[in-house]
C-alpha cells in the first residue's frame, strides 16, 4: 500500500523545506523564547507565507486561500511543525479559528476576521479552561449576562496561550443553565484590547507568553461577538476541539530528530546500546501509526465525517509519541559529540522537543479525558 501523498506535496514539502531554510534562522527554536527576535521571526515569516498563498493554502480562494487540498495542507503542518513551527500563534487561526468562522459565522464577521488571518497579521488565543474546568470543559462558570441588546461577561480563563500577545480571543462562556452543563454554551469573538480584559502571565517552562491568566471584568460585546447561535455553542466547540487536536503535526518534528540521531552521531551510533537501539526503532514505528492515524482523521474531515472520538483516538498516540521519543532522544543526545555545530545542534533540538513534549498530555483536553471519549464511542457503538 503507497502512503505516499503524491508529487505535487514532494514538491510542495521541498519548497517549503527550502523557504524555511532561506527564511528562518538556524538558531531559532520557536517563537515564544525570551528572544523577542524569535517572535519578530515568526511573524515576518507568516506575512511572507502570506504572500506567496503558502499561509492558508486550503482556505476557499473567496477568504485568501488558494482552494489546494487538505493533504497539501497537510503538508504544511508536517513541515512547519517538523522545524519548530516557523509560524508562531498563527497555526491557530489558520487551522481551526478562521475554518469555524467560515461555517459559523456571518459575513460580516467573515470579512472582518478572516483576510487579517489569510494575511498573517492576527494573532488568537482561545478563552476556554478555566480553574476547575480544565478537562471538564463544559462545567465552566464564565458566564455572560444579558443587558439590553447585548452581553455583559465575567470570569475567569487559565492556561491561555498567547493572551499577552494576541488581538482576539476565542471565548467560551454560559449564558443560560439547562438540564445538561453542555447546553446554554455561546462563543463569543471578542478583541483583548478591551480594557475591561486583565492578562496575568504564567511563568513556565515552555517560555513566554505559552500560559496566562485572563480574566473578564464585565466585558460587554454585542450580537456583533456572537459566533454561532446563542446557547449552542458546545456543538461549535466540539467541531473545533477536533479540528485544533489533528492540527498540529506533532509526529513530523519526533520522526525528524529521529532520522537525524544516526547522522549526528557518527560512528559512536554503533557503540549505542541495543535496548536503546530498540527504543529507537519502535519510536520510529510509532510515528508512522500516529502519521497514518492523523491521515485517517483528515480524510474523514475532508468528508464531514469525523467525530470527537476519531480525533482523540489520534491525539492519544501523538501526545504518548511525543513524551515517549522525547525521553529516547534525550537518552541519545547523551551519546552525541561534545563538540560540532551539528551535535550542539541537535542537543538543542531534543532539549526543546522534550520541554515542549511535557504538556502534549494535557494540552487541548488530558490523555485521561481522551481516554474516557474514545471508551464512549467504543461502547455506545458495541
Amino acid at each position: 500500500m503507497d502512503f505516499t501523498l503524491g508529487e505535487p506535496a514532494n514538491v510542495l514539502r521541498e519548497d517549503l523545506r527550502r523557504l524555511i531554510k532561506d527564511n528562518v534562522p538556524a538558531e531559532f527554536r520557536g517563537a515564544f523564547t525570551d528572544d523577542p527576535g524569535d517572535l519578530e521571526t515568526a511573524q515576518a515569516f507568516c506575512r511572507f507565507l502570506a504572500e506567496r498563498d503558502l499561509l492558508c493554502l486550503a482556505w476557499p480562494e473567496e477568504f485568501g486561500g488558494r482552494g489546494a487540498s487538505v493533504w497539501e495542507q497537510t503538508v504544511v503542518r508536517e513541515e512547519m511543525w517538523a522545524h519548530h513551527e516557523p509560524r508562531g500563534a498563527q497555526y491557530m487561526g489558520v487551522n481551526w479559528v478562521g475554518p469555524t468562522i467560515m461555517r459559523h459565522g456571518t459575513e460580516a464577521q467573515q470579512q472582518l476576521h478572516l483576510p487579517p488571518i489569510a494575511r498573517g497579521e492576527v494573532i488568537w488565543c482561545q478563552g476556554f479552561s478555566e480553574p476547575g474546568s480544565g478537562s471538564d470543559l463544559a462545567s465552566l462558570r464564565t458566564a455572560a449576562r444579558r443587558e439590553g441588546d447585548g452581553w455583559s461577561i465575567s470570569g475567569q480563563k487559565i492556561w491561555t496561550s498567547y493572551a499577552t500577545m494576541a488581538q482576539w480571543c476565542f471565548l467560551l462562556a454560559r449564558t443560560s443553565s439547562g438540564e445538561r452543563k453542555q447546553h446554554g454554551l455561546t462563543v463569543f469573538l471578542v478583541p483583548m484590547s478591551d480594557p475591561a480584559i486583565e492578562v496575568r502571565p504564567i511563568r513556565a517552562m515552555l517560555g513566554p507568553h505559552h500560559l496566562n491568566e485572563v480574566f473578564f471584568n464585565d466585558l460587554k460585546v454585542t450580537q456583533a461577538h456572537v459566533l454561532g447561535t446563542v446557547d449552542e455553542g458546545w456543538k461549535v466547540v466540539q467541531e473545533v476541539l477536533a479540528f485544533e487536536r489533528v492540527g498540529i503535526a506533532r509526529y513530523a518534528r519526533c520522526e525528524k530528530l529521529l532520522q537525524e540521531a544516526p547522522e549526528v552521531l557518527g560512528d559512536e551510533w554503533d557503540n549505542l546500546p541495543a535496548e536503546l537501539l530498540a527504543r529507537w526503532a519502535r519510536m520510529l514505528v510509532h510515528c508512522r501509526r500516529a502519521r497514518l492515524l492523523a491521515y485517517r482523521v483528515v480524510s474523514m474531515q475532508s468528508q464531514g465525517q469525523v467525530q470527537p472520538a476519531d480525533a482523540a483516538l489520534y491525539r492519544i498516540a501523538v501526545t504518548t509519541l511525543d513524551q515517549a521519543s522525547a525521553s529516547v532522544l534525550a537518552e541519545i543526545a547523551t551519546y552525541a559529540p561534545m563538540t560540532g555545530e551539528a551535535a550542539e545542534g541537535f542537543r538543542l533540538d531534543v532539549q526543546a522537543h522534550w520541554g515542549y513534549s511535557q504538556a502534549a498530555t494535557v494540552s487541548s483536553g488530558s490523555i485521561e479525558m481522551q481516554k474516557i471519549l474514545l471508551a464512549r464511542n467504543l461502547l455506545a457503538a458495541s
